[in-house]
């Protein structure tokens, strides 16, 4: 199978399943005449999205934008980091295990503290956001920096090379892959971060996110409006996800093997 069948493949088998997933529970809604505000037919979700729309794009585009605040925030101080650590073992066992604490301590547990402490929300929602997305990026960072060949990383003391050099044409070129690993978790968890940032704020008014939509529609049994506001938010991961895998495909694929194997 060549690269363009495979390509093609990763595109149209997952649309293969969805459109049986979706055929089958409208089917199933139809037949047990399900009540819409117990679980609405897919249909009812896509005419939803439409006439709502004039409510759930500014509240998608409020989600989005603190999304990307984040993720480019968590991005680059996670780089930074990691790059400190490398470069002093003292510094990475001082402060490394603060970042694992914050991994492991549920959002959802400090994001109202944040919110209480940041005066501005918007800024809190951010802050909350880079906390859930910046560990992947410190980690396989580090993980990347310290995996070097050591046979090369001989040649390279042979050759009395500085640590800057050691650093730039060595050390990063082998975490490369690592680090867009990590771009792509931490995506996704940058979009996690804002959307419980939103549920446990509840701004309303311009600043109103996805989350605040879906609980006002379920304040308000408004269940159509839900699932097309939870398929906004599956829709945009999904998305993020999509952008970061192109991003390592254009800066890997013309020279590491991660993704040179898809072209066989």
């Amino acid at each position: 199978m060549g690269w363009g069948d495979e390509r093609t493949l990763r595109v149209v088998m997952p649309v293969v399943i969805a459109a049986i997933a979706l055929g089958g529970w409208e089917l199933a809604v139809r037949a047990y005449d399900v009540p819409r505000y117990i679980v609405p037919a897919p249909s009812l979700v896509a005419k939803t999205l439409v006439s709502d729309w004039p409510i759930l794009g500014p509240s998608l585009l409020v989600t989005l934008r603190t999304t990307l605040v984040a993720f480019a925030i968590a991005v680059a101080l996670g780089t930074l980091l990691a790059f400190l650590f490398v470069q002093s073992r003292w510094i990475e066992l001082s402060l490394f295990p603060y970042a694992v604490a914050l991994q492991v301590t549920p959002i959802v547990a400090i994001a109202p503290l944040i919110i209480i402490w940041v005066k501005d929300t918007q800024t809190a929602l951010v802050v909350c956001a880079v906390i859930v997305a910046i560990f992947p990026v410190i980690a396989n960072t580090t993980l990347g920096l310290r995996s070097v060949d050591p046979g090369l990383a001989a040649l390279f003391r042979m050759h009395k090379a500085s640590r800057m050099q050691e650093l730039l044409r060595l050390r990063v070129p082998s975490a490369a892959p690592y680090f867009f690993a990590g771009l792509r978790v931490a995506s996704g968890l940058a979009l996690i971060g804002a959307v419980v940032a939103e549920f446990v704020a509840g701004t309303g008014g311009e600043a109103a996110g996805l989350a605040y939509q879906i609980l006002q529609a379920g304040y308000q049994l408004n269940v159509p409006r839900m699932f097309a506001a939870l398929a906004l938010v599956t829709l945009a991961g999904v998305s993020l996800f999509a952008a970061t895998v192109w991003l390592s495909r254009l800066a890997l694929g013309k020279w590491h093997e991660s993704e040179l194997e898809r072209e066989r």
